[in-house]
């Protein structure tokens, strides 16, 4: 299993990289949408695997009804759409509140578990924000530098996935207490404080690394710490649904890792959530 992890991780990354640095913003707005629909097709079988296709039709138009009121070219115009900005802020309030869904589960499945349209306003506040973002942070200052904006969503994601190889190395070596039993047991308090740590590492080399100023830097590394707890957030948030669900992984395209959201549930949270933190400190 860890053999086809590795094989499929290295396939992985040299396509999601040529995605994000060589793809023109509409293309990769089209990408976006693709890693967004099947996401959405995971997310039904969450609420309903017999009405999974619906909700991720319905999802999709959705989508495509908030793009055409916001063109590819004119997420930042120059500040950051009103409706963007909308959407985002939506996000960081679903997040919010799924935390305490989370602390309080199973006790919260009871509200949510039987209805199936809040189920999917849930996915519907999960999966929207996240396509937003990624498409904010990849405009950022587009016309003045077409890289910009890439090397910052690749900062972003990596924080993510640094977090993610921090946590999953410290709480092998020493996690013993659980983060959230009754809802992924296998996470350790000791395995988050060590992901936040080697986030924080990445966040503090590419603060110094830019010379920004001090108060842009302070924004930049409370934004990146807030994003890196949203998104241990964002992986027991899945982990819950799954559960109730009675569902092991998302789905199987991605062997030996399961579906799209099993790789996407924690960059849904922490994309984001780091946009509103900039801007309200900002």
């Amino acid at each position: 299993m860890l053999k086809l992890r590795i094989i499929t991780a290295l396939c992985l990354i040299p396509l999601v990289l040529a995605a994000i640095f060589l793809l023109p913003l509409p293309f990769f707005s089209l990408f976006a949408g693709g890693v967004f629909l099947l996401a959405g097709r995971e997310w039904g079988r969450f609420i309903d695997p017999r009405k999974a296709n619906v909700v991720m039709v319905s999802l999709a138009l959705v989508l495509i009804g908030l793009m055409a009121m916001v063109p590819i070219d004119q997420v930042w115009s120059p500040d950051l759409n009103d409706t963007v900005s909308l959407v985002l802020y939506g996000g960081g309030l679903w997040w919010l509140i799924s935390l305490v869904l989370v602390l309080v589960y199973p006790r919260s499945a009871a509200f949510w578990q039987g209805r199936l349209w809040l189920k999917a306003l849930f996915a519907l506040f999960s999966l929207i924000p996240f396509f937003w973002a990624l498409l904010a942070l990849r405009s950022y200052e587009y016309e003045q530098n077409p890289f910009f904006g890439a090397w910052l969503l690749l900062f972003v994601m990596s924080l993510v996935w640094v977090a993610d190889s921090g946590a999953y190395f410290v709480g092998k070596a020493m996690g013993k207490r659980k983060l959230c039993p009754r809802v992924s047991p296998g996470k350790t308090i000791e395995g988050m404080l060590g992901g936040v740590v080697a986030a924080s590492l990445l966040a503090l080399a590419v603060t110094w690394a830019m010379d920004l100023p001090m108060q842009e830097g302070v924004v930049l590394l409370v934004a990146s710490m807030v994003a890196v707890f949203a998104s241990v957030l964002g992986d027991l948030v899945e982990s819950m649904f799954k559960r109730e669900a009675g569902i092991k992984d998302s789905g199987s395209i991605l062997p030996g890792h399961g579906g799209i959201m099993d790789r996407i549930d924690s960059l849904t949270a922490a994309l984001p959530v780091f946009i509103v933190v900039v801007r309200v400190l900002s």
